[in-house]
């Protein structure tokens, strides 16, 4: 399947949020589920296929930020404005454990470690930490404190932890060698996310652009902009997709925009809402941003959540 190929059919439309949709992940594996999570507070798991809600997950007290679910679908880790890392266990909808320290809301988490032994989570404080899945402790294992400003992703690749912050930086923290190398981006970063092989990444900023960095020499390898795209103000989650050949990444104007990696070049401009358009005036609002897109492999489908409160499901048309 090559990037011309890329599925452009929305197939599913799951609602029920109130409010904006700030998280959207894919279960692990076939990727048979989508968990959600927004600012009503509450995290989502649908059964896209039956387009049916399968459990609501009530525990914060305030806006849920991001979601990771663990290889093994048993459990997935929330974060939001609790200052907290809750884990959960997804066949209870109980969580397991809340993690507390960070002195601010928690943006980001991931899973990492061997059999998803530890969580790491990013903080508006400006420190990434890392967390014991597995014991009794609520201390964090490691903090770094290198940020200036607020982290705002966080992704683990073996045993690697990449972290973008607010100061225009992407911080790389080789947890086996115990040293850190640090890329400047000039502009905030809003989302990182390594590629399969783990030798570059994927950088978006607000300064409308999304950048792919080679990771040994922190070389830009390519540049992803479009006059019609816009990313200035709020958090925008992209993603690569159909085996690292394509950048996705949600607008502020209620679209979603596809490029080819290795020319550059915008292959699609989509509509997340039905009836497509901006606000009345032409000037977008909150509840058009898309904030945050997945990609399932297996099944070539993805998804992306609005601040409409609904999370589409693109699929290859009949």
């Amino acid at each position: 399947m090559s990037a011309q190929n890329f599925p452009t059919t929305p197939i599913a439309r799951l609602t029920g949020h109130n409010g904006p949709v700030h998280a959207v992940t894919f279960s692990a594996g076939t990727g048979q589920y989508i968990l959600t999570g927004a600012q009503d507070r509450k995290i989502r798991l649908f059964n896209p296929t039956a387009q049916r809600l399968v459990q609501t997950y009530s525990a914060h007290g305030y806006e849920v930020l991001d979601l990771a679910v663990s290889d093994d679908n048993a459990r997935f880790a929330s974060v939001g404005g609790d200052k907290a890392v809750f884990l959960w266990d997804v066949a209870t909808a109980q969580t397991l454990r809340r993690f507390t320290g960070h002195a601010a809301r928690v943006n980001c988490c991931s899973f990492g470690g061997e059999g998803d032994s530890v969580v790491v989570s990013g903080s508006y404080d400006g420190t990434v930490r890392v967390w014991d899945a597995k014991s009794r402790s609520d201390r964090p294992i490691m903090t770094f404190s290198e940020a200036k400003d607020s982290v705002s992703s966080v992704c683990v690749r073996g045993h690697e932890v990449f972290a973008g912050s607010v100061d225009g930086r992407v911080r790389v923290y080789d947890l086996a060698m115990g040293n850190v190398d640090v890329d400047v981006l000039g502009a905030s970063v809003t989302s990182v996310v390594p590629t399969k092989a783990g030798d570059s990444y994927l950088v978006s900023t607000l300064d409308s652009k999304l950048k792919l960095m080679d990771r040994p020499t922190g070389r830009c390898l390519q540049t992803f902009k479009d006059e019609e795209f816009r990313n200035e103000t709020y958090r925008m989650r992209s993603t690569l997709g159909m085996g690292d050949s394509v950048v996705i990444s949600g607008g502020e104007d209620g679209r979603v925009f596809v490029w080819d990696v290795l020319s550059g070049e915008i292959l699609h401009r989509l509509w997340h809402k039905e009836d497509g358009g901006e606000s009345a005036g032409g000037v977008s609002s909150k509840r058009d941003v898309v904030s945050a897109v997945a990609w399932n492999q297996l099944r070539k489908q993805w998804a992306s959540a609005g601040g409409d409160g609904e999370v589409v499901v693109w699929g290859v048309g009949d």
